[in-house]
């Protein structure tokens, strides 16, 4: 045991761990990957020497090492083709069909989100039926010569190299460009049309400066060890699961198992979804007390803005899973649900005590609402407060008066805030010098990571690459700031790229150690407002650059990793990022001119019909209007009645300061376990949606990360993080089938009649406050 310990690829330095289950440090006395390949057998293996602990039982996963190689195969076969005609045609088919899908939804009152795991799982089918139905020499059905032509054509099995290289290629071109927001709202209110020739370099420009400034970081945001990524070890295990040891007894029960679980759940859905909405949420005291507001408010949840869902049980995957928006009980590590579920509890207590006491006049407001109000509880009319170049006039701003918020969204704008400044200290603090010891063996051309080892196969790609990317980027993107009269001076562009920057590693940090992705939108959009006051327009260009940069970026680092885990040439990655960021924009901006040009007066109509709706468009207007044109005057220091709401960042740079000092002094007491960047965000965690699944998320969270991880660590690493796969996969499934079927998407809604678990008024029978 001692012989194989020696041996196995650890961090450098001593790592603060929240990965998975525990979090332990590391000793400063290891020293970086010396031998992958002394790790006999993989993690489809029954039990092997790296699992055992000093009893000989199974130990829990406990460190980032422990995930990389007991949780990740560190298999390779550098053989396997990735570029052929299979990769490429599902590549560009399932690109296609994700972005246009996508920006089709973007404008139907309903929602559907062209999931990564989605991709996935189509990805497979399609590619084991062309592995049957292509002419190749290794196809036993139809045969032919063994030639470089019709090995591109089928190599022969369909790989994990080709599966994940479609996977990135199509989930890339399935996110819809934020650029198509400001051209939409450009359209339909302010009556500007770009040409093609500006739009289209808008799109790639603000697509590609993200995955150039992703590149640039990826020694310390892609390669250590404790980049883990939470929310990829289901994908990535299911990857594992269907290309990797398929001839082991034990690996064909686990896809047996998956296929199990996701075929149960595709079924269950249907309850819960459509044909009994009560299961998303029962809730005990509201069917004791159906008359009483604050019991809707408390213990409500099952309808949309309704309630905290304060100890209601939730049967419907889509909202205790991670495809309903929650952060995954099944995967995210336990000091992250921890600190979430404590800051719930802070949230509930502060929504209702704020509402009670009536502060910032919340009585006279929805109990949770995102919508703008006047002073007396009618909705606010931004539009009126513009003059005829869209731009704040100050004298229709005092007749119409200031807008107002319910209390809910004033908190949760500042627990926003309160992150973002946590978020700054809590890295420095905790990984500071790790990142720079990373740095560090990066450009001393140490190996510092087990899947990089393996990844040395492969040529990498170039700095250069990702500097040219971005120079190019950076070109197009001043070039259009002024060709599409954006209001955006070319300085407010560079700080608006320097904000992505400064960012970008505190943010991908806390994502990949936590599973917590911290949003900066509220501030970009606030610092655009103080530097280019009274302005919307600009402050949607200014946001696009600000944020959007970042959350590319972002996007671009998680596929990084995802590669890395599942040794895809990096090379490969490169492309299939770039060309699906670029088809993936072009087909977004070609739907939504034909659908704008053909739905124009839908679109600009408050309700829309039950096939077209520009309710997203309209959110995305009134929120530049707000922060553009009153941003200043809401939340200025001196006389803002939101003033409190910046002032958020600065107290929340203190607030993981307290947290260190006591592990200093403390160091068992568990401090440094406490993610503080999260214990801020979910101040305002409740503040919109269905809120019926906070309870059960909980408890299935101690189950999975607590008891199973502790009591059961076999189980937990062999089946955990692929039954997460097996119920996400299944019900986004559903979803997608079920929106067709009967929910709209083919342009008819068939309503479910109502009965016992399908009443009128809200699903768990609380009382019906909107």
């Amino acid at each position: 045991m001692a012989g194989v310990e020696s041996d196995l690829p650890v961090a450098p330095g001593p790592l603060r761990q929240d990965s998975v289950g525990s979090s332990e440090m590391l000793d400063e006395k290891q020293s970086p990957v010396k031998k992958v390949n002394s790790i006999h057998g993989d993690v489809y293996d029954d039990l092997r020497d790296i699992d055992m602990g000093a009893d000989g039982k199974e130990r829990p996963i406990e460190t980032d090492v422990d995930v990389a190689t007991r949780l990740i195969s560190l298999e390779d076969d550098p053989s396997l083709p990735a570029f052929t005609f299979r990769m490429w045609f599902l590549g560009m088919g399932l690109s296609c069909f994700g972005a246009v899908l996508g920006q089709i939804f973007y404008f139907r009152p309903q929602t559907v989100f062209v999931s990564q795991l989605f991709i996935q799982i189509i990805a497979y089918i399609m590619g084991v039926v062309f592995e049957e139905i292509i002419p190749g020499p290794t196809n036993k059905r139809i045969k032919t010569d063994d030639t470089r032509f019709w090995r591109f054509m089928n190599p022969g099995p369909f790989n994990i190299k080709e599966h994940v290289a479609i996977t990135i290629f199509a989930s890339t071109a399935a996110d819809s460009a934020l650029a198509i927001n400001i051209f939409a709202a450009d359209d339909l209110y302010y009556g500007r049309q770009p040409n093609v020739a500006v739009g289209i370099f808008t799109l790639i420009g603000s697509q590609l400066i993200g995955y150039g400034l992703g590149g640039i970081m990826r020694s310390f945001l892609v390669y250590p060890t404790y980049i883990v990524f939470p929310n990829l070890l289901p994908t990535v295990q299911l990857f594992d699961a269907l290309h990797r040891g398929k001839r082991i007894f034990l690996q064909k029960k686990r896809v047996k198992f998956f296929w199990i679980v996701f075929i149960g759940i595709f079924v269950w859905e249907w309850f819960p979804e459509y044909l009994a909405p009560t299961l998303t949420g029962i809730s005990i005291f509201c069917l004791a007390k159906q008359n009483s507001p604050w019991f809707t408010r408390i213990f409500g949840g099952a309808a949309g803005n309704e309630g905290l869902g304060a100890f209601s049980f939730c049967l419907d995957w889509n909202y205790v899973g991670s495809g309903g928006g929650s952060i995954g009980a099944l995967f995210t590590p336990l000091s992250t649900l921890l600190s979430l579920y404590f800051g719930t509890a802070v949230c509930m207590i502060a929504f209702c005590a704020a509402y009670a006491r009536n502060v910032w006049k919340g009585q006279n407001f929805p109990f949770l609402s995102q919508a703008l109000f006047y002073e007396n509880g009618t909705r606010y009319n931004q539009l009126l407060i513009l003059d005829d170049h869209l731009l704040l006039d100050h004298a229709k701003l005092a007749e119409q008066g200031l807008p107002w918020f319910a209390s809910s969204q004033v908190l949760t704008k500042i627990g926003d805030n309160l992150a973002i400044g946590a978020t700054i200290v809590h890295v420095l603090i905790w990984y500071g010098k790790d990142m720079i010891e990373i740095i560090k063996k990066y450009r001393a051309g140490e190996t510092y990571d087990p899947h990089l080892a393996k990844m040395k196969v492969y040529r990498e790609v170039p700095m250069w690459w990702y500097i040219a990317v971005f120079v190019a980027s950076f070109g197009m993107a001043m070039a259009t700031i002024y060709t599409s009269k954006s209001g955006l001076p070319w300085w407010a562009f560079i700080v608006a790229l320097m904000i992505s920057t400064v960012f970008l590693p505190f943010v991908i940090t806390v994502y990949a150690i936590t599973g917590y992705s911290p949003n900066i939108q509220t501030l970009v959009q606030m610092i655009g407002a103080t530097m280019i006051p009274g302005n919307p327009q600009a402050n949607m260009y200014f946001t696009l650059y600000g944020y959007n940069t970042l959350d590319q970026a972002r996007g671009l680092i998680r596929d990084l990793k995802m590669g890395q885990y599942t040794k895809l040439p990096p090379r490969v990655t490169f492309a299939v990022q770039a060309l699906g960021a670029v088809i993936g924009g072009l087909l977004n901006y070609v739907i939504m001119k034909v659908i704008i040009s053909s739905r124009r007066e839908i679109l600009l109509d408050v309700q829309g019909s039950n096939i077209w709706s520009g309710q997203q468009v309209q959110t995305f207007n009134s929120n530049a209007i707000l922060w553009g044109g009153l941003g200043n005057i809401l939340y200025a220091p001196g006389g803002g009645i939101l003033y409190i709401v910046p002032f958020s960042i600065l107290i929340g740079l203190a607030v993981p300061i307290p947290f260190w000092l006591v592990h200093k002094r403390y160091p068992n007491l568990g401090a440094d376990k406490v993610v503080t960047p999260i214990l801020c965000w979910t101040l305002g965690y409740l503040s919109v949606g269905i809120n019926s699944s906070v309870f059960t998320t909980f408890i299935l969270a101690l189950f999975s990360q607590y008891y199973l991880w502790k009591y059961r660590p076999g189980w937990f690493r062999k089946y955990n993080f692929l039954l997460s796969a097996a119920l996400d996969g299944g019900t986004q499934v559903m979803v997608f089938v079920c929106t067709f079927a009967v929910g709209g998407g083919s342009g008819k809604v068939t309503d479910m009649p109502y009965w016992a678990l399908n009443p009128k008024g809200n699903p768990d029978y609380c009382m019906r406050l909107t």
